[in-house]
């Protein structure tokens, strides 16, 4: 078994080694509740989040959600499907392009660019999409897939 894991990083890894070019997707609609839950997480009790009036107002137009809840479903999507179980952020390098407002529905991406075999790492590019298409959040990332046993 040592010598496995010496020859082949992702062993033990239980979804094992993702393929460069697999793609994973979620989609959420937001909600007042994902920033009144963000707000008890952080504290973040921004204007531009509960304000109607004054966001109405903003060069946003309308409420706007959390950085934290646009790019809260990558986190989703490379804990729960890409890479999988076990896998927790190193380095982010994300830019917000576009606010994403209450009740719209996002949808994250995430799509292996690198892998390395001798140890459960990845490179992944992220990018967060609104209904009608646009980019909201754009970057990549590197990813360590814990191994773990059942």
């Amino acid at each position: 078994m040592v010598d496995e894991i010496i020859k082949d990083g992702w062993a033990g890894v239980i979804a094992g080694r993702p393929e460069v070019g697999a793609v994973a997707e979620r989609s959420h609609r937001t909600s007042m509740r994902d920033i009144e839950a963000f707000t008890e997480i952080t504290g973040d009790r921004n204007p531009l989040h509960y304000d109607e009036a004054l966001a109405r107002g903003s060069m946003f137009g309308k409420l706007i959600v959390q950085g934290g809840v646009t790019s809260g479903i990558l986190n989703a999507i490379v804990a729960e499907d890409l890479p999988g179980p076990g896998t927790v952020f190193l380095e982010v390098n994300w830019s917000f392009l576009k606010a994403v407002g209450v009740d719209e529905r996002i949808t994250g991406r995430v799509e292996i660019l690198t892998v390395r075999p001798d140890k459960p790492i990845c490179t992944i590019a992220t990018s967060v999409r609104n209904e009608a298409g646009d980019v909201c959040l754009k970057g990549n990332a590197t990813v360590y897939t814990v191994p773990l046993k059942r």
